[in-house]
């Protein structure tokens, strides 16, 4: 008997206006970092409200949105790794354990680097700007294994998780549901 496929709601509006939003922010903020410093500075203020907005969707969100939802302890975030090495992890409908620490550590470095550079014009500019730089340099790298992740993800649960973020819904099987 052949499966058949349900569309289940996961990504709220606003989990997806805002993901897309960071990603176009930061292509505006890398892009503008070296030569058109008031709109980088304007697009990094954008950033840092963007993520404020996120963490307190975070807190009272829709399910789905809740740090609650995809923030897992670290057995089971182990658990699901060495299922994921062995290349059979296990199918989440939200973010699974890697996905959702993942989103920690972009909000967090992305905050770094936005609170680092407000930063620059006090106290010792140089030291403010390395760090601006290195928490700048440790978001890409981090979008970067990001991207790999959905991919990896995407490939190995045959889900395309990049519709599913633009159009908040993921196709199930039936015994999935």
């Amino acid at each position: 008997m052949q499966q058949q496929h349900r569309r289940v709601p996961v990504w709220d509006p606003f989990v997806r206006v805002s993901h897309w939003s960071l990603l176009l922010a930061s292509i505006v903020v890398w892009g503008s970092a070296e030569e058109q410093a008031w709109l980088h500075e304007q697009t990094g203020y954008f950033i840092l409200a963007l993520i404020g907005l996120r963490v307190l969707w975070g807190l009272i969100g829709s399910r789905h949105a809740r740090f609650s939802d995809f923030l897992y302890g670290p057995e089971k975030t182990l658990a699901y790794m060495k299922r994921l090495g062995a290349g059979r992890p296990q199918s989440y409908l939200g973010h699974n354990p890697a996905g959702g620490w993942m989103v920690v550590a972009l909000l967090c470095a992305m905050l770094a680097a936005g609170a680092s550079g407000v930063l620059m014009g006090t106290g010792d500019p140089e030291f403010w700007e390395d760090l601006h730089e290195g928490f700048a340099n440790l978001t890409l790298f981090l979008v970067v294994v990001h991207v790999g992740g959905v991919l990896l993800s995407s490939l190995l649960h045959e889900e395309n998780l990049i519709r599913a973020m633009w159009t908040g819904v993921k196709m199930r099987r039936d015994a999935d549901v």
